[in-house]
C-alpha cells in the first residue's frame, strides 16, 4: 500500500481546500465544496473565502445569506457553521443525535429530568409564530415550565440541539456587530429538513445512506484522511457502515503512523514539490480543524493555535505564522524563523488581505523572531 507522508498529505489537503490555487467558484459551490466553513466567529468566513476566491467580494457572500443560499447553524461538532441550504437541509436530522447528546453531556447535573421531547414541543410551540428570537427570548417563554435549569442550559438544549435554528441576518454579514436572532431552519427555508417529528434514527442495515454521502463529501474536501479524521470532523461516531458501504468506491494509503487512509479514486494529489503560496486563514480554518492528526498542516508544538482561535499563516503550505489585525496595524508573528524570500511572500500577501479588509491598515509589520 503507497505511503503518504506529510507532505503528500498537504499538498492533498491545499488542493481540495482551494488553497494552492485560488478558483472561480461561486459564494454557495464554494461553501458546498468545503463542506462549510466554522462560523462561530461571524467575520471569519469572509477571510476564509478571500484566500480561496479569486477576486471574492464581502457582498457575495452577504448576498448568499441574505439570499438563503448558505445559513448559519450548528452543525459539526456542536458548533456554528456556514453551510448551504441543501446541506443543512439534508444532514441536519444525520446530526441531531449527536447534538442532542453533547449538549446533554456537557449540562449533565442543569438537566437532569428534564425530558428533551417535551423541551422540544414547547419550543416549537413558541416559535411557530414564526418570529425571530434571542436565545433568551426563547428561555423565557418556556422557562415557567422548566424554573429549575440555569437559562444558559436550556436554551442550549433548544438553539443548538432540539430544534433546528438559523442564525439571521444581519448576524454574520461584513463588517456588521448584531446579536443572534434565531429562526427555525424550516421557517428560513420554507422546507422541513425532517419529513419525522422524532430525532433522526442510528444508521440502518441500508449503509446509512446520508452518512455516505458525508463520507464521500469529507474525502473531496479533504482526503486521503483516515477514520478517526472524519470523526473528528464532524463529531459522529456511528459513521462505519457509511464508510463500509461506500468502501470499494474508495482508494487506500498509509500515512507515516501507519493509518489506513481513504479517498476518492479521482481526486487531486498533487506531487508533494508542487509550489504552494503563501495563505492568510481565519481562525479555526477547515484546513486545519478537518482532522484528527493535524500534522499534515501544522507541527505538533502548535496544535494549541488550532484550538485556541488564532488566524494562521501558511508558509509552503504549512503554519508559520499567526496574524492579527487592529488599530491599523497588521501583525504578523513567525512560528519559526522566515527567510527573506518568505518574508517578502507574506508581506506581498499581507497588502493584498489588508485592501481586502478595509479596515485603514497602513502598517504591516512582523515580530520580532525574524
Amino acid at each position: 500500500m503507497t505511503v503518504l507522508d506529510a507532505r503528500a498529505l498537504n499538498r492533498a489537503t491545499l488542493a481540495r481546500q482551494s488553497l494552492l490555487e485560488r478558483g472561480a467558484a461561486t459564494v454557495p459551490d464554494a461553501v458546498a465544496q468545503l463542506c462549510g466553513l466554522q462560523a462561530q466567529e461571524p467575520q471569519e468566513p469572509f477571510i476564509g473565502l478571500w484566500s480561496r476566491l479569486a477576486g471574492f467580494r464581502p457582498g457575495q457572500l452577504d448576498d448568499a445569506l441574505t439570499g438563503r443560499q448558505v445559513v448559519r447553524t450548528h452543525l459539526m461538532r456542536r458548533t456554528v457553521h456556514l453551510v448551504t441550504a441543501a446541506d443543512a437541509l439534508a444532514w441536519r436530522p444525520r446530526h441531531d443525535a449527536m447534538l442532542r447528546q453533547r449538549v446533554l453531556s456537557t449540562y449533565r447535573r442543569e438537566l437532569a429530568g428534564v425530558d428533551p421531547e417535551e423541551v422540544a414541543a414547547a419550543g416549537r410551540a413558541v416559535m411557530a409564530d414564526q418570529q425571530p428570537r434571542t436565545m433568551t427570548e426563547l428561555v423565557r417563554a418556556v422557562e415557567d415550565r422548566w424554573p429549575g435549569p440555569p437559562r444558559r442550559a436550556l436554551g442550549e438544549l433548544l438553539v443548538a440541539a432540539l430544534v433546528p435554528m438559523v442564525q439571521l441576518p444581519p448576524r454574520g454579514l461584513w463588517q456588521r456587530k448584531a446579536g443572534v436572532r434565531n429562526l427555525p431552519l424550516a421557517t428560513w427555508l420554507d422546507q422541513d429538513p425532517d419529513p419525522e417529528p422524532e430525532p433522526a434514527p442510528a444508521p440502518m442495515a441500508d449503509g446509512d445512506p446520508v452518512g455516505q454521502h458525508l463520507v464521500r463529501r469529507y474525502l473531496a474536501a479533504y482526503g486521503p484522511a483516515a477514520g478517526a479524521d472524519l470523526r473528528a470532523w464532524c463529531g459522529l461516531a456511528g459513521l462505519p457502515a457509511a464508510v463500509k458501504a461506500v468502501r470499494e468506491e474508495l482508494v487506500s494509503f498509509r500515512d507515516e503512523r501507519g493509518r489506513e487512509l481513504l479517498d476518492l479514486p479521482d481526486a487531486p494529489r498533487p506531487h508533494p514539490d508542487t509550489p504552494a503560496p503563501v495563505r492568510f486563514l481565519p481562525a479555526f480554518d477547515n484546513a486545519i480543524l478537518g482532522y484528527d492528526d493535524r500534522s499534515r498542516i501544522i507541527d505538533r508544538p502548535h496544535l494549541g493555535l488550532s484550538v485556541a482561535g488564532h488566524r494562521a499563516v501558511l508558509v509552503d503550505g504549512r503554519v508559520a505564522a499567526t496574524w492579527t489585525a487592529r488599530d491599523g496595524r497588521l501583525r504578523v508573528s513567525p512560528l519559526r524563523p522566515l527567510t527573506c524570500a518568505e518574508q517578502e511572500a507574506v508581506h506581498a500577501e499581507a497588502r493584498e488581505l489588508a485592501a481586502f479588509l478595509d479596515e485603514g491598515i497602513e502598517d504591516i509589520r512582523f515580530d520580532a523572531r525574524n
